[in-house]
């Protein structure tokens, strides 16, 4: 049985504590820690664990198997590397950094230490990116010709003291909310030939909407993320790909293939695990965050390498997103 430490007990850390407790045979969840006393009490009256103020006392006050990491960015290396070099392996929240010098101090700490780490970049775990993943790297309809990704939402204003809105602890949207399609196009197509970014800003500069072109040989990927939607707007995640021989469409939560003889199908997706939990993140269900969660149990269980979101590919995104965020102009103008 492996215990675990969950440090950050918001949205995030709620959602990663559902996912332990649907894997408590395997895990439990020893220690839990927040800020805010009473939503470390609410995982800690549910799932168990002793209740900590900070991550800092957790980390020094108990021996543990994994410590999940579920902080505001600019607090992530700080805790990890206090992680790593205490002897527990590392689940932590994406993005992974906010710079180079942050990526450089994770590495080193890992190297030295030999514990496992991985990112929660948890679309490589999506199951409809997963299917798309597999379909592209089968060559089951041909190569990439171009491809269309979206991930729009309101304005984050209900995190802890704001801080996505503070580009100096978040990163700005460019870094939080679109690292993410930053990760899975480099997942399913490599590093790309050549990037453009163009932005949109705030009042005071700071950048709401970044649109990428990605150039692959003769393949055009594009990408837009923005946070600066209306309080009602619906969070929206869509790809659209054309392939040499269909077009794959994931938009409203459905994943659509339209052939070239004229004829579409729905694929069959069976989820291994689909429980829904209201825990105030844009997406309710756990399937993807179960996906991931369980991944790494088992490879910390079984002593094997983390293979799907090690921190060196997160490491690779982050250089790729910053990449873009020069292209466009810098965070804040």
């Amino acid at each position: 049985m492996l215990k675990v430490g969950l440090i950050g007990c918001g949205g995030m850390g709620s959602t990663h504590a559902n996912c332990y407790g649907a894997l408590k045979e395997y895990v439990e969840l020893a220690a839990v820690a927040d800020l805010d006393y009473e939503k470390a009490k609410k995982i800690s009256d549910q799932f168990g664990g002793k209740i900590y103020t900070t991550g800092e006392e957790l980390i020094a006050n108990e021996d543990l198997d994994i410590i999940d990491i579920c902080l505001p960015t600019f607090l992530h290396t700080k805790h990890a590397v206090l992680a790593m070099e205490k002897g527990s392996n590392v689940f932590l929240e994406k993005p992974v950094c906010l710079n180079m010098d942050e990526a450089k101090l994770l590495l080193d700490t890992q190297k030295k230490t030999g514990v496992k780490m991985q990112i929660g970049q948890v679309i490589r775990f999506w199951d409809e990116y997963v299917w798309l993943k597999n379909a592209v790297d089968a060559g089951t309809y041909g190569k990439v010709v171009s491809g269309v990704f979206t991930r729009l939402s309101p304005n984050p204003r209900w995190s802890w003291e704001n801080w996505y809105n503070n580009p100096d602890r978040s990163g700005s949207m460019a870094l939080d909310l679109h690292i993410h399609d930053v990760d899975f196009i480099r997942f399913l197509m490599g590093e790309p030939d050549d990037i453009s970014s163009l932005a949109t800003r705030s009042a005071d500069g700071v950048i709401q909407q970044l649109f990428t072109t990605y150039q692959y040989g003769d393949a055009v990927i594009t990408s837009e993320g923005c946070w600066d939607y209306p309080d009602n707007f619906p969070f929206q995640m869509n790809f659209r790909v054309k392939l040499e021989k269909a077009t794959v469409l994931y938009e409203n939560s459905t994943l659509t293939v339209y052939l070239e003889n004229g004829e579409k199908m729905i694929p069959e997706i069976q989820a291994e695990f689909d429980q829904d939990e209201d825990v105030g993140i844009n997406i309710s269900s756990l399937g993807a965050y179960y996906n991931e969660i369980k991944h790494f149990v088992c490879c910390v269980s079984d002593d094997k390498p983390i293979e799907i979101a090690p921190l060196s590919e997160a490491i690779k995104s982050l250089e790729l997103d910053l990449r873009e965020i020069h292209s466009a102009g810098g965070v804040k103008k």
